[in-house]
């Protein structure tokens, strides 16, 4: 006789999600799973919606019609201390890192530790842990405005990972940095879904990042309003069934890697 067979839930599911500006409808009914260990890659052209589905997903808009289930449990439906209970397994970036300019690293860091209620030696530890472990040990005392631009993104990923999420939120990790600065926090970022085993939902624009770190991914079309595809971008790249995608897609190796 088999062994009864267990069923996985994905850690984030969408359902029928639809996404509005008033009357102006942004995407429509997107039914999509990002699985754990995922590095899941929100992808498409300007103007198609990237940034409001990474909003909806982190809860600061709320869908026009249909769901997003976080671990198997509604977030739209649930009561808001549900909610936070949900948010509290998050970690977000912001483009620019979003660092307060007059607090040092170790204090921006400490932010969510204080909040959570850490004690007061325990947070020393941790924030000294997370800067080195995003390549910043020694650095606790700078202030962001004597740091580059790439420093100041590790940082902002240390004060994410502080609580060790279950869930990493990026938008636009890579923007403004410079091909190599780019290529080691995606580096970094690989590592750490290896180390702390963290599911990884990217907002980006950078091909080479997506065929670099992503497993998996949704193509946003802003003339349909709505997902083309779906999957792996190195395998939508050749076997997409749409051709948009697939063009897309092969842009960089006639344009470089930015679109």
């Amino acid at each position: 006789m088999d062994a009864p067979k267990t069923i996985e839930f994905p850690v984030i599911e969408t359902r029928a999600l639809t996404m509005r500006y008033g009357d102006r409808l942004i995407q429509k009914n997107l039914n999509f799973k990002v699985n754990q260990g995922d590095i899941f890659v929100i992808m498409g052209g300007s103007g198609c919606g990237k940034s409001t589905l990474l909003k909806h997903l982190i809860g600061l808009n709320s869908p026009a019609e249909g769901d997003i289930v976080y671990n198997g449990e509604s977030y739209i439906s649930a009561d808001e201390q549900s909610r936070q209970q949900m948010r509290q397994r998050w970690g977000i970036t912001f483009q620019s890192g979003a660092l307060f300019s007059d607090m040092t690293l170790a204090e921006n860091v400490a932010l969510p530790l204080r909040h959570a209620g850490a004690h007061r030696s325990e947070i020393r530890d941790i924030v000294h842990y997370k800067l080195s472990l995003v390549g910043l040990g020694g650095y606790e005392d700078y202030f962001p405005s004597q740091i580059s631009g790439g420093m100041c993104k590790r940082a902002g990923l240390a004060r994410a990972i502080a609580l060790d999420p279950e869930i990493l939120f990026f938008d636009e990790p890579s923007a403004g940095l410079d091909p190599l600065s780019a290529r080691r926090l995606d580096d970094l970022i690989l590592h750490l879904r290896d180390s702390i085993g963290t599911t990884v939902v990217i907002v980006t624009h950078e091909l080479a990042s997506m065929f670099a770190i992503a497993s998996n991914g949704i193509f946003l079309d802003a003339v349909t309003k709505t997902a083309l595809d779906h999957g792996d971008p190195n395998w939508l790249k050749e076997h997409s069934r749409e051709a948009i995608v697939r063009s897309f897609l092969a842009r960089g190796e006639t344009e470089g890697s930015q679109l």
